[in-house]
């Protein structure tokens, strides 16, 4: 376990890992509660290593050009796949949207279905002891203060096995992936037809009902002024539009360059008319399949004439909901992972269709709203349409979105949190 602390040896270390095929990323952050900064950065090449001793621990704390060294050599390269768990939360602090070729565990662990994979959570510490056959992992040091020097030997014993846990963890879920999905050359179609049928049959009833009693629980709350229960919380956010135009006009006249794909509808291709088929828009089309059923079966509808929202009883809704959501996740994620594997392997074998199921396709066009406020504002024509101001936008306007008039429209949106579900990322929207 090299812990290396002088910047010359760090700068060398960095060097030779930018040579590697593939790496397994962690990071320890100091004072994250009140102000986060990079404290480690733990880095293993070799994923046979068990003990830890193949780990290094990069002391970057408050040496912002080491850190900045560590982003331009090695997460920004594309040649070099880096391996994180919850990718998302140490890239802020390695590189933000410039960090390249990360693989995420957490996003490989979501595309496994809850039947193969039932986890109470996808924190690391579980993946590690459900995956691992490791027994118990002391997690403790992880809300240790990591702004202190020196660090314990705790500290590092800690962050040093962080990273071959992490490298077990990536090796099990790409043997769980390769037996999740098959080659669909190879899929048999009419036993993957007969098995979603059963499946079926066992999750519509339990579908309608939980889609029946979120419903029922959102629009109880909301007419008993409730934004918090022992089951569910309701939280809002705020939305902000734009009329394109005005935001074309800004982004041209002060030079902006915003980067993000603009869905081309039947309506707005009708606005552009012939200015379609301008070369400089160099328009996308993503083309996507839809699975179909051939038997239209008709069921009985189970939905119950509900009481006023205002005389819900929503101890008892919470309940029913806490008794069928553990069934319903099962069937829910194998009705879902049987479709994809069908659709796929219909796409490979290319068969009109099977006695269950056909395939439709439609496409989509996109267009990058850089060039299309450039053509637009350019050739003088108005689109009629309201862009959503995303962070990235809000962030790449700056100062200039002080620009941009009244035309700014706030839309509040609900969503209902389950409070008794343990995952961290789970939330129910509506």
């Amino acid at each position: 376990m090299p812990y290396l602390t002088a910047q010359n040896d760090i700068t060398a270390l960095i060097a030779k890992f930018a040579q590697a095929k593939i790496l397994w990323v962690d990071t320890e952050i100091a004072d994250y509660k009140s102000n986060p900064r990079l404290s480690l950065i733990q880095v293993l090449a070799d994923s046979t290593d068990s003990s830890g001793d193949a780990t290094f621990l990069l002391d970057v704390l408050d040496q912002s050009e080491l850190a900045k060294n560590f982003i331009n050599q090695i997460m920004v390269n594309p040649n070099i796949e880096k391996v994180l768990h919850n990718a998302s939360y140490d890239i802020r602090f390695l590189g933000n949207d410039d960090a390249q070729n990360v693989t995420c565990t957490l996003k490989m662990v979501r595309k496994i279905p809850t039947y193969i994979l039932p986890l109470p959570n996808r924190q690391l510490k579980t993946l590690i002891e459900t995956l691992c056959g490791i027994v118990y992992v002391d997690k403790t040091e992880q809300s240790g203060d990591w702004a202190k020097r020196p660090l314990t030997q705790k500290q590092l014993e800690y962050a040093k096995m962080d990273a071959v846990y992490l490298a077990k963890v990536h090796r099990r879920l790409l043997e769980i992936l390769a037996q999740c999905y098959p080659e669909p050359a190879t899929e048999n179609l009419t036993a993957l037809d007969e098995k979603y049928q059963e499946i079926e049959s066992k999750w519509k009833p339990l579908d309608s009902e939980i889609a029946e009693l979120k419903e029922r629980f959102k629009a109880g709350m909301m007419a008993q002024k409730l934004k918090d229960s022992y089951y569910f919380q309701l939280s809002s956010s705020i939305m902000m539009k734009v009329d394109f135009m005005t935001l074309a006009r800004v982004t041209q006249t002060q030079g902006i360059e915003l980067n993000f794909p603009v869905t081309l509808t039947k309506e707005i291709q009708k606005q552009l008319g012939q200015l379609i088929a301008d070369p400089s828009l160099e328009l996308e089309e993503i083309a996507s399949w839809r699975l179909n059923s051939n038997l239209q079966q008709r069921r009985k509808s189970t939905k119950k004439i509900a009481p006023e929202p205002e005389s819900e009883d929503l101890t008892a809704l919470g309940e029913r909901y806490k008794e069928i959501l553990p069934e319903w996740k099962l069937l829910d994620s194998e009705f879902e992972h049987l479709k994809e594997r069908i659709k796929k392997a219909m796409l490979v074998q290319n068969p009109e269709n099977t006695p269950h199921f056909k395939l439709s396709s439609s496409s989509i066009l996109k267009v990058d709203f850089a060039r299309l406020a450039k053509l637009a504002v350019s050739v003088g024509v108005e689109l009629d349409l309201m862009v959503t101001l995303t962070q990235y936008i809000q962030k790449r306007l700056g100062e200039a979105i002080n620009k941009i008039d009244v035309q700014i429209e706030y839309i509040t949106s609900w969503r209902m949190t389950a409070k008794t579900v343990e995952d961290e990322d789970e939330e129910i929207p509506f």
